[in-house]
């Protein structure tokens, strides 16, 4: 494939898509001529997004682990054979809200569902499709927690508020789980304290993917 692929992942309230959006800015404004796609997990394409209400709305028990997994995994499926693939292998830079990896974090470590069976869903769904960089934003559950809850709304009708509302104990697991994965990955993870001012994570955020696009040959 000629593109490149970015995930970001991190707890609620981390700031993915702000930075995201940043980082898109910033990108397009260094290089107006690269092609760039911006797409999220659950959903990115209409099916996907389907999949996505059902897991991000309602009560917190509202399903077992593994039936998120699954889920989680059919969603993702469409997303790379109708999303990211074709986009990569037309040489695009995709820039992606979630991946797999929080399918391992979330269903698996913390929700107890096995590696193994984490891993033959991540197979099938993923085609064998691994991100290049995953930026990992990191602060503390409570500030993030707190931060979501402003963005959704508490309490809103459809909110997607379903994974805020899991408890601190639970988004403290994820957090823990996150850092020990890109600890394991460290040729893939970059980690980047997102508990401060925005526009200073953005800053860490493009000098951490601006090097890699280059030695990428993609700008």
């Amino acid at each position: 494939m000629g593109g490149y692929f970015i995930t970001f992942e991190g707890g609620e309230g981390s700031g993915k898509t702000t930075q995201i959006q940043m980082l898109l800015q910033h990108v397009e404004s260094e290089f107006p001529t690269l092609d760039t796609v911006v797409s999220r997990e659950p959903g990115g394409t209409a099916s996907a997004e389907s999949i996505r209400k059902l897991l991000v709305t309602g009560a917190a028990d509202k399903w077992r682990a593994a039936t998120e997994a699954m889920l989680m995994s059919a969603s993702r499926h469409e997303h790379v054979v109708h999303v990211l693939r074709p986009a990569l292998e037309a040489g695009k830079l995709v820039l992606c809200d979630r991946y797999n990896d929080s399918t391992r974090i979330y269903q698996g470590v913390v929700g107890g569902v096995p590696s193994a069976d984490i891993e033959a869903l991540n197979d099938l769904a993923c085609e064998g499709l691994v991100p290049d960089l995953t930026v990992l934003l990191d602060m503390d559950v409570e500030t993030g927690l707190n931060r979501a809850v402003e963005r959704s709304g508490q309490g809103a009708p459809g909110d997607e508020s379903r994974f805020e509302s899991k408890g601190m104990d639970f988004h403290r697991d994820v957090r823990q789980a996150f850092l020990a994965l890109a600890a394991d990955h460290r040729e893939r993870f970059v980690v980047i304290d997102a508990a401060r001012d925005a526009v200073e994570v953005a800053k860490d955020v493009a000098g951490a993917v601006m090097p890699r696009l280059r030695t990428a040959g993609l700008v």
